[in-house]
């Protein structure tokens, strides 16, 4: 659970504005394939929360792409500016 005054997004709404997922619709199918942890939880809603610092694994394709929150984006943006608000992480943490 986050703090209050934490600034927060929801995970389906994050996965789009950093290009993880085309849409929202999109998103929630990964939550429902189990193909997304949030700090090495299952995410089991799309209404979840993430805050800066949460590190989200997710089955991208046939990849598994480890990544930490480093800032909250407010919108969908080129795919240049969405990787910086996020920095990728080996599998190891």
């Amino acid at each position: 659970m986050n703090e209050p005054g934490v600034e927060t997004i929801r995970v389906d709404r994050l996965l789009v504005y950093l290009r993880f997922a085309r849409t929202r619709s999109k998103a929630r199918a990964m939550i429902e394939a189990r193909t997304l942890r949030r700090n090495r939880k299952h995410v089991l809603r799309a209404s979840e929360n993430v805050s800066i610092g949460d590190v989200l694994t997710l089955v991208v394709g046939n990849d598994v792409r480890v990544v930490e929150v480093t800032s909250l984006p407010e919108r969908r943006a080129s795919p240049a500016l969405a990787k910086s608000h996020y920095r990728e992480l080996d599998r190891s943490g």
